[in-house]
């Protein structure tokens, strides 16, 4: 078998949906639901075992904020920069629990913290 004709579903693909499920904080269960699909059909993926992975892809990387090519390839998941540690991941999944008012509270509040450490000369 030719490596472009290898199913997504083949480990590789199947811990990129693992690390970002984790990364959003979601179970497989809340995944399965979101994406209309078994908990047990996500364990299968997620295993490498593909199921009915390649036609649910856009819908598992739209719920997981991924792109398609980043479940598929790697890479940065959004074409941006990757978190860098935990303390950044962390930060940006709870970012992305809040609703749009706080999340426009939160960047007001990091933009004076970062304009703040710059006239102290602070690096954060």
């Amino acid at each position: 078998m030719d490596k472009t004709d290898q199913d997504p579903g083949d480990g590789l693909v199947g811990g990129r949906i693992r690390e970002a499920r984790r990364a959003r904080g979601m179970t497989q269960d809340a995944l399965a639901q979101a994406v209309g699909v078994s908990r047990s059909a996500v364990a299968q993926w997620e295993t490498g075992r593909a199921g009915q992975l390649r036609g649910n892809l856009a819908r598992i990387a739209a719920v997981l904020g991924v792109s398609a090519s980043h479940l598929m390839e790697g890479g940065a998941s959004e074409g941006g920069p990757a978190a860098e540690d935990g303390t950044e991941l962390a930060l940006l999944r709870l970012y992305r629990a809040c609703t749009a008012d706080d999340r426009a509270f939160l960047l007001r509040t990091a933009q004076r913290l970062a304009r703040a450490a710059g006239e102290s000369g602070g690096a954060g």
